[in-house]
């Protein structure tokens, strides 16, 4: 059973590196009836990802899922362990921008 055998609305996918692997299990989402939530947008440091990469990534997910099943967020949360992440809050509100940005872009 993976993915859409499970009765939940939503994943939340760590996909920011190469160890995340490809979107082929993506192929398993229940079509319109799941949402698949990428977070493509690191918060591990304060580099900002390239934006069209980030959409070539999401438009690779959309060949298994359909676009309107999928969101696009950091992949974890800015302090996701207690000494928190090597980037600053002006470095942090820069990579919501860009993802607000590239979100703008592509839906």
């Amino acid at each position: 059973m993976l993915f859409g055998g499970v009765n939940v609305d939503a994943f939340f996918l760590e996909y920011d590196n190469d160890r995340s692997g490809d979107f082929a299990p993506l192929r398993f989402i229940r079509p319109g009836h799941q949402q698949v939530v990428l977070g493509l947008i690191t918060t591990k440091n304060g580099e900002l990802e390239n934006p069209q990469g980030v959409k070539a990534r999401l438009a690779e997910a959309a060949q298994y899922v359909p676009l309107e099943q999928i969101c696009l967020s950091p992949q974890c949360g800015f302090a996701s362990t207690e000494e928190g992440n090597a980037l600053s809050e002006d470095q942090q509100w820069q990579k919501v921008r860009l993802e607000t940005s590239i979100a703008a872009d592509v839906w």
